[in-house]
């Protein structure tokens, strides 16, 4: 028999491309992310299965295109992560960018959406399946200067408390994982390639790896069939909230 298929968003790097190595061992796996030749790389290296897909997640008509193109064999997506997410800017509401305000709600929320859309009618179909969207502790605890990312943040708490009301009499599990601070390319690109700003996040303190939320991920993904982990808050030791962190001089 061979293994169920998973498809990972946001796959080229960091909590995504973590997830890939992890669930290779059980899933077959189709890999998103818009930078093909890190795509392939991973590829190349993953024991199972894998099909690659091109997109950015704001792009409609690409996401549909990539996922409706896929061989009938594949289109069967038993576990869904919707991973491909970021931060641009941190600013006072009245000093952000628009454009850093129109990526987030585009990436954050739309993209999930769009993936989301393009994967249900055969998990609805076949009255089984599992999505896992990656929120963040953002989704519910409001920092200053985090505004557009908070609220894209607590736009997927809410879709996915929705998601999980509207798909349980199909058979379809609905969780979310919700990080706190973990050391990935997060800060790197919030902080627009600023890595001396970046690598200041994370001093004083260890913070999650990107291998931790997968191995969270895995452990939600592999429960039996009538258990749903639902909801996960996952924090380094050393954070209580979304601004107090312990960190050593």
């Amino acid at each position: 028999m061979s293994k169920p298929i998973a498809l990972i968003s946001g796959a080229t790097s960091g909590i995504g491309k973590a997830t890939a190595n992890l669930l290779a061992a059980h899933y077959r796996l189709i890999i998103c992310g818009r930078r093909a030749d890190r795509l392939q790389e991973l590829q190349s290296n993953l024991p199972t299965d894998v099909k690659t897909l091109s997109f950015d997640v704001r792009d409609q008509a690409a996401v549909f295109a990539a996922i409706d193109g896929l061989p009938e064999e594949w289109k069967a997506i038993d576990l869904l992560i919707n991973n491909a997410g970021n931060a641009h800017g941190l600013s006072f509401i009245h000093e952000g960018d628009i454009a850093d305000w129109d990526a987030m709600i585009d990436i954050n929320v739309k993209g999930l959406l769009y993936v989301s859309k393009a994967v249900l009618p055969h998990m609805i179909a076949n009255k089984s399946g599992h999505i896992i969207n990656i929120g963040s502790i953002a989704g519910v605890d409001v920092y200053p200067k985090g505004n557009v990312y908070n609220a894209s943040k607590h736009a997927v708490d809410a879709i996915s408390k929705g998601m999980r009301q509207d798909l349980h009499t199909h058979g379809i599990k609905v969780s979310e994982v919700k990080p706190g601070l973990v050391n990935t390319e997060f800060s790197e690109v919030r902080f627009k390639g600023d890595k001396t700003k970046a690598d200041k996040v994370y001093e004083g303190f260890t913070p999650l790896s990107a291998e931790d939320i997968a191995d969270t991920i895995r452990y939600i993904a592999l429960a039996p069939a009538h258990v749903n982990i639902a909801d996960v808050l996952i924090l380094p030791t050393a954070q209580a909230t979304s601004t107090m962190v312990h960190k050593k001089a």
